[in-house]
């Protein structure tokens, strides 16, 4: 151990004392300093005091598993392929292209009807133009391409309905070799609900008219036949609206469906046939809330008054919910009964237990009712209660009141609020005022 010693500090001196001799050969390099050694001992020469620095050594990086780095670069292509938006899913277009190179015939890949190949990519088929290439794919001619199942045509039928496509679901439906009651009834109620009842009417007489379509009408189900009856009441065709009363009396649905006996009465209360709307409300077994609703309504319009109070009387007595249309009706009622606002208390108090005072109908409905009965009071705190201040329905109500009961210096102020808020009165309204002020002197 004395021994060793030594040596090694005489070559750690060599070392240093020929640095040193070149630097002073070199001016440039005798500019350079060392870094500082990290640790705070020194090695010190017992013979000579020289401190001597050790040389620093680079630092050494940590060794990776090989393993762990697959799975960095993994998840490198994951996050890179989910940010471009290129998953592993393909699109229904690369599905189809690679049937037609494989040659899949369409009735090995359409059975069965519920989860077949094509009955999945129909409802993956959220857009339009992946329902067309699947519609050009099914539909294609030639020798080796039988025509598609009509299961699978009409569920490509309802997809572009209901990707709002009446364009495309007609063009289909033109170019169906069959078509059952399915097919039919998907585009009949397709182009009811969206407003185009002449062509929903055209629909359902001609399934019925061609006999080459083998569409049995005793096997209609109800709410073909009630959506037809409402295209009907939109259309304000009397003569096929009463063939289809008829009808659905032959087929039992009358008196038993209350979708059909709710649309009956919808439609004769729209073309102001009262009493055959009464008729069709008798004998019904359990009448719901739709069915109350139109029964009040169809009341409401014919004004008669007294049976619709007594009707709101029998659906409080059978536990029916009443909903905000019911308790409108109900509220014109009693605006008409001259019973000094009795009858419309009670209703106004209903209204707040079931929680639907605050609907707009409901208030047009209350204040109307408080201003026929003379109660401006009462009127003008329902009024004060609207949050929507921008419906010009509560407005238009209230300035009616006024002018109902002879205050049109009130009315007159009224007009100006309304005025200020940005909300303009009805016309007829208007002529009113201007009438009441110039008989006044105002």
């Amino acid at each position: 151990m004395g021994t060793a010693a030594p040596q090694q500090y005489t070559y750690q001196w060599q070392c240093h004392s020929r640095f040193s001799a070149t630097n002073h050969n070199n001016p440039s390099i005798s500019k350079v300093r060392l870094p500082l050694p990290r640790s705070s001992k020194s090695n010190t020469l017992a013979s000579n005091n020289t401190t001597i620095h050790p040389i620093p050594t680079p630092p050494v990086k940590p060794h990776r598993n090989r393993n762990n780095n697959n799975d960095d670069i993994r998840k490198r292509k994951y996050k890179k392929k989910k940010k471009n938006g290129c998953g592993s899913s393909c699109s229904t277009s690369d599905i189809l292209r690679l049937m037609d190179g494989l040659r899949v015939p369409v009735a090995a890949a359409a059975a069965p009807a519920d989860n077949g190949m094509y009955a999945s990519l129909i409802n993956d088929c959220s857009d339009s133009g992946a329902a067309l290439d699947l519609q050009a794919h099914l539909t294609r001619k030639g020798r080796r391409n039988p025509p598609p199942p009509l299961h699978l045509l009409n569920r490509l039928l309802l997809r572009h309905v209901t990707n709002g496509r009446l364009d495309n679901a007609h063009h289909l439906f033109d170019e169906m070799p069959l078509k059952d009651f399915n097919s039919w009834a998907t585009l009949i109620v397709a182009y009811a609900h969206n407003g185009d009842y002449p062509e929903a009417l055209r629909l359902f007489l001609t399934m019925l008219y061609r006999q080459e379509y083998h569409v049995d009408m005793f096997e209609f189900p109800p709410w073909i036949m009630a959506c037809v009856v409402d295209a009907c009441a939109c259309t304000m065709d009397m003569r096929l609206g009463e063939q289809l009363h008829g009808c659905c009396l032959k087929l039992g649905h009358g008196n038993h469906d209350m979708f059909v006996a709710t649309s009956l009465i919808n439609f004769y209360g729209r073309l102001r046939c009262h009493e055959a709307a009464h008729r069709a409300s008798i004998g019904l077994s359990q009448p719901n809330a739709l069915t109350w609703t139109a029964i009040m309504i169809n009341n409401s319009r014919g004004e008669r008054f007294f049976d619709l109070i007594s009707d709101f009387k029998e659906i409080g007595r059978a536990g029916i919910k009443k909903n905000t249309c019911i308790i409108s009706c109900v509220l014109r009622a009693c605006a008409r009964m001259h019973d000094d606002g009795f009858s419309g208390r009670q209703v106004h108090a209903n209204a707040i237990k079931l929680g639907v005072e605050s609907h707009s109908f409901v208030h047009c409905g209350l204040v109307d009712m408080y201003g026929r009965n003379g109660l401006l009071r009462d009127a003008k705190l329902v009024f004060q209660t609207v949050n929507d201040t921008t419906s010009t329905a509560c407005w238009n109500a209230m300035l009616t009141s006024y002018l109902r009961n002879g205050l049109h210096i009130e009315a007159l102020q009224f007009l100006y609020q309304m005025k200020a808020d940005g909300l303009q009165p009805q016309e007829y309204l208007l002529d009113q005022v201007r009438i009441a002020c110039a008989s006044n002197g105002l």
